[in-house]
Parts: C-alpha cells; sequence; structure tokens
C-alpha cells in the first residue's frame, strides 16, 4: 500500500471512531444529565432531613443523626459524575494504574506518561464533541417556552403548596416531539392516580390554556409520576389522506409510527357522534374487502355507510335482510367448523371460502330493529303462522366462534352504555378496541377496560374529529391521528365478488364459490349441502311421502332447522309439498 493511500485508510479509520465515540459520548452525557435532574433532589432532602435531625438530637444521643447521615451519603452515591469530570478521572486512574503496575519503569518515564494520556484524551473528546453530527434541536414554541418555566422545580416547590400539591416535585422537563414530558416525584400518601385528579390543579399552576390535554401515569419507578402535555403531534406535517400507496389506519402522534390493524381481530369500534367513527373504519373495511380471500359483510340499518360499499360487499338494511344474513352466516360458521382437519385450530381462507368480515354498524340500533321480526314458516301440517325471531342470538354465536371459522365480527356504535350498545355476550370476546372521542369516562372504561384512565386511556379528553385510541394489548394510550378516506374516493373503488352462499359449489360439491348477488331471469336449481342435504335424503329414501313434523324425528334436528331448511328446498324446486301436507322429491332435480 503506497504511503498517500494508507494515509487515507488511516483517516478514514479515526474519522469512523470519532463518530462512534461522538454517539457514546452523547448517549452517555444525555443518561447522566437525567440521572441527576430526577436525583439531586433527592440530595437536597436529605440534607433538609440531617439538618433537622441534628437540629432535634444535637448530642447525637438516638441513631436518628445518624441514619440521616447515612441516607444523605447513600443519596449522594447515586448522582452520577457529569461526563466531562468522568473522562477526567478516567483517564488518571489508567494513568495511575500504569504507574503502580510497572513500578521498574523511572517516575519520571510516567509522570510525562500520564500527563500525555490525559492531554490525548481530552483532546480526543474534545474533538468527537466538536465533529459530532449536529443534532437539529426541537425549537419550542411561546407556549411551551412558558410551560417549561413554570415546569422547573423551583417554580414548582413556589407554588406547589398554594395550589394543593404540597409534597409533589417535579424534576427537569424535556421538550420532544409529542409535547413536554417531565417526571413528578410523590412523597406522603401521594400517588398517581391521586395526582390525575388534581389536573384542575396543575392546570391552574402552569397556567395552562383549558383545551392542553394533559396524560398523567405512573412513572418507572415507585414514588414518581410521568406528566405529558400534548403540545405538539408527531403527526403534524403528515399527509393523512388516505391513498392505496397509504393503506395504515392512521399515524401515532407520539412515536410518528404508521398504524394498522391486521385482519382476524374482532373489533370493537366507538365514539360519539361527530368523532368521526365511519371515516375511521373505512381504511379497515377497504383491507377487509380486498382481495380474492376476503369478503364483506355490512349490517347497516341507516343505509349510509352501507350504501358505499354496496359494490364490494354484502349489505343488509332491514331487519329481514338482517335476519336472512345472519343466517347464512351461522350456517356457513357451522359448516367450516364441521369439515375443520383434525389438528388445525382455525380455518385457512381460501377462493372459494374466503375470511368473512361481519360489520355491525351502529350496534344498538341493530340489537332494537332487529328483534322480534315476524317471519311467517309452515308448520307440519302445511299451515302457516308468524312467528318473531331475532338477529342477536346469531350475532353472539359468530362473536364466540366465528375466530375458529374465518369469519371475524366487528360492533361499532355511539353509545356504548346504552341498553345493549355493547352485548354482554359480544363484549367479553372483543381482542381490539378503537376508541375516537367519548362524552363521559364510563363510555371510555366501557370500550377500554375498567382500567382504562388508570392506565391513561381517557378517551373522553380527546378531540374530535379524527383522533382514536387503539388498545389491542401491545399499543401503549398514544393518540393515532387517523386517515380521512372521502366518500368519492369509496364508491370509484373497483367491484369486489359479493359473498353469499346461495351460490353454485366447486367440483368437490361442499364449498361455495363467491359469485356477484344479481337478479336472474328464472330461478337457478342449485345442488345442496350441510343441513339441507340431510333433509332431502331423509325424503327421497322414504318409501312414501313424509310430514314435516316426522322429517325432526328422523334426522334428529329442531324443528325450527327442519322447518327452515323444507322452506328452503321448495323453493329451490328439490321438493314439492303435496296438498296433504307430505314432501316428495323431484328426481329432476
Amino acid at each position: 500500500m503506497s504511503h498517500p493511500s494508507a494515509w487515507q485508510t488511516h483517516r478514514q479509520y479515526a474519522a469512523t471512531a470519532a463518530h462512534w465515540t461522538a454517539d457514546r459520548w452523547s448517549k452517555e452525557s444525555d443518561r447522566r444529565r437525567t440521572l441527576r435532574a430526577t436525583r439531586k433532589p433527592l440530595v437536597r432532602d436529605a440534607r433538609a432531613a440531617l439538618a433537622q435531625a441534628q437540629a432535634t438530637d444535637p448530642q447525637k444521643v438516638t441513631s436518628l443523626v445518624h441514619r440521616a447521615e447515612r441516607e444523605l451519603a447513600t443519596a449522594k452515591r447515586r448522582v452520577p459524575d457529569p461526563m466531562w469530570l468522568f473522562a477526567s478521572k478516567a483517564a488518571l486512574v489508567t494513568a495511575a494504574t500504569g504507574y503502580v503496575g510497572l513500578p521498574l519503569v523511572p517516575g519520571r518515564v510516567w509522570m510525562w506518561a500520564a500527563v500525555a494520556v490525559s492531554v490525548a484524551v481530552a483532546g480526543a473528546v474534545l474533538w468527537a464533541v466538536l465533529h459530532r453530527p449536529a443534532a437539529s434541536p426541537i425549537e419550542p414554541t411561546a407556549e411551551e417556552r412558558d410551560l417549561l418555566k413554570r415546569l422547573q422545580p423551583e417554580h414548582w416547590r413556589e407554588h406547589a403548596e398554594q395550589r394543593g400539591l404540597a409534597g409533589t416535585l417535579t424534576g427537569r422537563p424535556r421538550l420532544t416531539e409529542s409535547g413536554i414530558v417531565v417526571a413528578v416525584r410523590l412523597d406522603g400518601q401521594w400517588t398517581a392516580t391521586k395526582l390525575r385528579g388534581c389536573e384542575d390543579h396543575i392546570r391552574a399552576l402552569l397556567g395552562a390554556r383549558t383545551g392542553l390535554r394533559f396524560q398523567i401515569k405512573a412513572g418507572k419507578q415507585g414514588g414518581w409520576a410521568e406528566l405529558t402535555l400534548r403540545t405538539r403531534s408527531a403527526a403534524d406535517g403528515d399527509d393523512l389522506l388516505w391513498a392505496p400507496e397509504r393503506r395504515s389506519l392512521g399515524i401515532d402522534t407520539v412515536t410518528g409510527e404508521h398504524v394498522t390493524v391486521p385482519l382476524g381481530e374482532r373489533l370493537l369500534i366507538a365514539g360519539r357522534s361527530g368523532a368521526g367513527k365511519s371515516v375511521a373504519s373505512r381504511p379497515l373495511l377497504f383491507d377487509a374487502s380486498e382481495g380474492d380471500t376476503n369478503a364483506l359483510v355490512i349490517i347497516d340499518l341507516k343505509r349510509v355507510e352501507g350504501r358505499l360499499w354496496d359494490h364490494r360487499a354484502r349489505v343488509a338494511s332491514t331487519p329481514e335482510e338482517v335476519i336472512a344474513v345472519v343466517d347464512e352466516l351461522e350456517a356457513e360458521m357451522h359448516d367450516r367448523l364441521n369439515v375443520l382437519p383434525k389438528g388445525q385450530d382455525t380455518w385457512g381462507p381460501t377462493l372459494d371460502r374466503p375470511r368473512i368480515t361481519v360489520v355491525v354498524d351502529e350496534g344498538a340500533e341493530v340489537v332494537t330493529a332487529a328483534d322480534k321480526v315476524p317471519f311467517p314458516e309452515e308448520d307440519g301440517d302445511g299451515k302457516t303462522k308468524v312467528r318473531t325471531r331475532s338477529a342477536l342470538p346469531g350475532l353472539e354465536s359468530i362473536a364466540r366462534m366465528g375466530r375458529a371459522a374465518c369469519i371475524d365480527l366487528w360492533w361499532m356504535t355511539q353509545k356504548p352504555t346504552i341498553g345493549d350498545g355493547v352485548p354482554k355476550q359480544i363484549a367479553p370476546q372483543i381482542s381490539t378496541s378503537i376508541c375516537l372521542a367519548v362524552r363521559t369516562p364510563a363510555e371510555a372504561r366501557v370500550v377500554l377496560g375498567e382500567d382504562a384512565q388508570a392506565k391513561g386511556w381517557n378517551a373522553d379528553e380527546l378531540p374530535a374529529p379524527g383522533v382514536a385510541l387503539i388498545r389491542d394489548g401491545k399499543r401503549g394510550p398514544d393518540p393515532v391521528k387517523v386517515r380521512y378516506m372521502d366518500k368519492a374516493v369509496v364508491i370509484a373503488l373497483p367491484d369486489q365478488p359479493i359473498w353469499s352462499r346461495t351460490t353454485t359449489p366447486t367440483a368437490t360439491g361442499t364449498a361455495p364459490t363467491l359469485t356477484l348477488v344479481k337478479p336472474t331471469a328464472a330461478p337457478v336449481v342449485a345442488a345442496v349441502d350441510g343441513t339441507d342435504a340431510r333433509i332431502l335424503d331423509a325424503i327421497e329414501t322414504a318409501a312414501a311421502p313424509v310430514r314435516q313434523k316426522d322429517l325432526a324425528e328422523s334426522t334428529g334436528l329442531s324443528k325450527g332447522t327442519v322447518s327452515k331448511a323444507v322452506k328452503r328446498l321448495t323453493d329451490t324446486g328439490h321438493i314439492t309439498r303435496r296438498p296433504d301436507g307430505g314432501l316428495t322429491a323431484d328426481k329432476a332435480a
């Protein structure tokens, strides 16, 4: 290697080492600065306690003074040296260790060696600091500058008692991408929960505006809380308009990361009127209806959101349609579970039998309107009678068992605390909750859990519209700005096949294929499977016409199941009802 190239290589190695040293220096310096800010107040308190003990027991008759001295010494040991002092001590210790370890070397040599090592270490550190990449500081706004001043320990200590916050003390606040964060030391009977109840006192002490959102949660160690003032958002400046290349649900306002909710979860989506619940759900509905192995079913009695998706989803908008589609979904679920391979926990979506996402828009309205719906049915004697039916039992069954059959229920509501806003059989099955702004803490607890507020999930304090909390067991209580998907964008989406059980089976004879549901000129006689096949087989093997009530005994099925199956087979032309009420199979069909 030539002399110039060798020199260039050494310079590159030196620059790399310098950058690495600067990075380590910066991280360690920040760590030590944070620890000093939080632990120096403990030293001041220990000194005050020692002074009080000496005044109480000047002759040191009791162990009060000795205990206070030990506590002061412990508090001092826990305060680390500044980085520059630590580096200087390390250099001197290194030189002294070498001097002691090699006594045969003349003392004058070691003296100059120690000086040289100290100068070299100090020069390397200084060079690394001067040449490290400049960090882009966060420039505080005028509001943030005022709040940072009032959050300083000196200002807090002076005004805490008159605001009812005696026994609390702040550390050094820091400005982040998502606002101001400060640790608060809690003495005596103070807890993070009690401090949260004094938010109005904190707001008055800081002179903060009423609309500024606070977040108070337990600190990283006992006796501390963490106060966050959401003066800014990490999502500021991001394009929140939905597009195929931007398919996340939204952006975390604290970390700035893109937040997604995968298919296969049982969701609860809640928010008061105007909070943006429908808009927030549209990116999710797109994912649930996109692809060859995904199908979407929407139950929407308001006929607003469902109408936007009727070219990509099966939509039920009347109580009768709701009953019918729930019957189909329940039958499909049981069929899948009956043929689920041994040892397999969940159904794998296929082209013939895709993943089905069932969305109930405004669940409270569905529970009320799709209850006691009159349905005419024929009894065993051929007479027609009317009985009432409800969609709720079928939806509860789908919530409990649908996951194994790859049929997922999403429940949406504006009124989670009124009536059956979230039915008691469905609520425990929810795996992910998406909560936009709600009116009361009670509504937030219903959606996010009873421990929501204690852990910082304050959905009643969210701004509206378009900001949500997502609790899935993995995320923290960081607000998410959801993407905006316009109605025109939904309408312009390409058509997708509409799921229905009344379709032509595949060559296997068991799994129905997805086809668009369109009216036909004449009824198509389709093959049957499942319960209908058992009823048809019982009629075909009988030597004489069979009465409907006898089918229930011979097949072991309930009367209601037999009645529905007979009606379907009659409508499709597979069987015929004689004038005397007997049922016969149409061999041609």
